[in-house]
């Protein structure tokens, strides 16, 4: 029997997501969290960037402000813990099928600058977020725009993608 099993709900977390719009939120709090854990100092300015972030896309428009800042509050609670690994698969899976890996990798940015200051450790977090969301659907683009093809350019022999940082 997995330790998981055991593990008892937390205040503020959904347990059967059954709402794409709240499974995706789910997931964006928890990718935020773990970033925000990652220099071990999780800041006020990094929760309010995550709960920024999920109200401008406007899901799960019922989940108010102060219940994602809650939500963002539990799942770093949890993220320190030893089977952090298994609170981001629990997030993620659910939503494997959805086209969310750009605001997954959007949210995680904001979330490793907004205490003005970035962490060896939030890099790697984004790093393996990276490799984490490679295989989920990328969004589909409804047009393609000249500014949409030029948004990749070749620098110093990387591919570089523009950023709104």
């Amino acid at each position: 029997m997995s330790a998981r099993k055991h593990v008892t709900p937390i205040q503020g977390e959904i347990i059967e997501p059954s709402n794409v719009h709240e499974r995706a939120a789910t997931a964006l709090v928890t990718v935020g969290a773990m970033v925000a854990v990652a220099d071990r100092h999780v800041s006020a300015v990094e929760r309010d960037e995550v709960v920024r972030f999920i109200s401008d896309l406007g899901l799960a428009a019922y989940l108010t402000e102060a219940r994602l800042a809650a939500m963002f509050d539990e799942r770093a609670k949890r993220l320190e813990q030893r089977d952090f690994a298994n609170v981001v698969i629990d997030a993620l899976t659910p939503v494997s099928d959805l086209s969310l890996s750009p605001d997954l990798l959007a949210i995680s940015e904001r979330v490793a600058v907004a205490d003005e200051t970035l962490h060896p450790h939030e890099v790697l977090a984004i790093k393996l977020l990276r490799l984490l969301t490679r295989g989920l659907p990328q969004a589909k683009p409804v047009e393609q725009t000249r500014r949409a093809s030029g948004a990749e350019q070749c620098h110093g022999g990387e591919l570089e993608r523009e950023r709104d940082l």
